[in-house]
C-alpha cells in the first residue's frame, strides 16, 4: 500500500527486517523464528496476549509484527501455524492512534509504526528515542489529508463480480482436465436376508480418461455365488458374467491404465469404496455427485437425471459399453462436459 507504514518502520530501525510472503509458513525466516521461539514474541492483540514486559522469561529480544489491514492481519495469523506458536504480546496505548486518513476498527488499534514506537519506547525505557519515526508518520498523514478531502473514499474498489458456482466448478475441472478419469463400478451384492458371509465384491469396472477418451473395462469372475438380482440391476445378460478375469489381473490392468497424478471422478463413494476393498488405492478423487449438486444448487438425483438437467437441450454422451455401467459412465462424461462448457449467456 502507498500509505503502509511497515516500510517506514523498517527504514527507521537499523536492526529491523521486512519480509513479504504469500505463505508465511514457507518463509525460512518465519520458520526459523517459530522453531526457536525463546526471546521472540508476536505483537498482536487477543485474549491470550500479555504485556511484553510481563513475559515469564523476561522482555522479548525479537518482536514480530504483522502489517496489513486488520482483516488481512487476522487472516495471516489464522493461516500461519508458525506465528501461532510464538508467545503473543499486546499493550493498551495511552491514547488513540493518529492515522486520520484511515479508519481503525477500535481506539486501541494503531498503525504499525505507532505500535512499534510505543512498545519499543517502553521496552527500552527510552520513549523519546523513537519519536522521530512518529514525526515522520504524522507528516505523511498531514500530506495525505488534502487528498482525503478531495477524494472522500480513495480506497474504494468496485465490488468484484461474484463468480457463479457452476462457472467456478467448471474452471476447476478445466484446470484438472488432463488428470480426470471417469470411473464406475458395479458389485455382486446379496441382500442381507440371504445371510451369505462376506461383503459386496467388485464385479464390473469401467473407466474413461476424459481428455483423451482412452477406455478401460473389466468383468471379474464372481468369488461368491452370483446374486439373482445382478443381471437385472446391471442390465446385462447372465452370459456376460461367465469367464470373468481374476481380481489380481483386473487390478494390474487398471494400475497400468492409470497415470501418476490421475484424479478419479465417481458418483458418490460407492465405486471408490469397492475399489479400496479390492486394494486399489485412490488419491484425491472428485465426487461428481457433490459437484453436480453444487452446480445445480439442489439435490441432483441420479447421475442420468443430473446429466440431463445440466446439459439442457445439448445432447448427452452416448454409452460406449452395454449395461448400466456404460449408461452411468456416459452420464458422468455429460456432467463434466456441461459444467466445463463456456458460459454463453447471462449467469443465472
Amino acid at each position: 500500500m502507498p500509505i503502509g507504514t511497515a516500510r517506514m518502520t523498517n527504514l527507521g530501525l537499523a536492526n529491523s527486517e521486512l519480509h513479504v510472503a504469500g505463505d508465511l509458513d514457507r518463509h525460512p525466516r518465519v520458520r526459523a523464528l517459530a522453531a526457536n521461539p525463546h526471546g521472540t514474541a508476536l505483537l498482536f492483540p487477543g485474549e491470550d496476549a500479555i504485556e511484553p514486559w510481563a513475559l515469564p522469561g523476561g522482555p522479548p529480544t525479537t518482536l514480530v509484527v504483522i502489517d496489513g489491514t486488520w482483516t488481512q492481519a487476522r487472516k495471516m495469523l489464522a493461516r500461519s501455524a508458525c506465528l501461532q506458536r510464538l508467545p503473543r504480546v499486546a499493550f493498551t496505548p495511552p491514547q488513540p492512534g493518529r492515522y486520520r486518513i484511515r479508519r481503525e476498527p477500535a481506539a486501541h488499534c494503531l498503525a504499525t509504526v505507532e505500535a512499534v514506537v510505543q512498545v519499543l519506547g517502553r521496552l527500552e525505557d527510552d520513549r523519546g528515542r523513537f519519536l522521530p519515526l512518529l514525526r515522520a508518520f504524522e507528516q505523511m498523514v498531514e500530506q495525505h489529508l488534502p487528498y482525503k478531502t478531495t477524494r472522500p473514499n480513495p480506497y474504494f474498489h468496485a465490488p468484484r463480480r461474484r463468480i457463479p458456482e457452476r462457472e467456478r466448478l467448471g474452471a476447476m475441472l478445466v484446470k484438472e482436465r488432463r488428470r480426470l478419469v471417469l470411473v464406475h463400478a458395479e458389485a455382486n451384492a446379496h441382500p442381507r436376508s440371504a445371510r451369505l458371509p462376506g461383503d459386496p465384491e467388485l464385479l464390473q469396472l469401467v473407466a474413461e480418461r476424459y481428455d483423451s477418451g482412452e477406455r478401460f473395462e473389466a468383468m471379474l469372475a464372481p468369488r461368491r455365488p452370483l446374486a439373482p438380482s445382478v443381471p437385472s440391476h446391471l442390465e446385462l445378460p447372465p452370459t456376460r458374467f461367465a469367464g470373468g478375469e481374476t481380481v489380481g489381473a483386473a487390478r494390474a490392468r487398471f494400475a497400468s491404465f492409470l497415470q501418476v497424478g490421475d484424479r478419479l471422478c465417481s458418483w458418490g463413494r460407492f465405486t471408490l469404496d469397492l475399489l479400496a476393498a479390492e486394494g486399489i488405492a485412490t488419491s484425491d478423487p472428485i465426487n461428481l455427485r457433490d459437484v453436480a449438486a453444487r452446480a445445480l444448487g439442489r439435490s441432483p438425483g441420479g447421475p442420468e437425471r443430473a446429466a440431463a438437467d445440466l446439459a439442457g437441450a445439448a445432447p448427452g454422451r452416448p454409452p460406449w459399453t452395454a449395461g448400466r455401467a456404460g449408461r452411468r459412465l456416459a452420464a458422468l462424461a455429460t456432467i463434466v462436459d456441461s459444467i466445463t462448457a463456456p458460459v454463453t449467456g447471462p449467469a443465472s
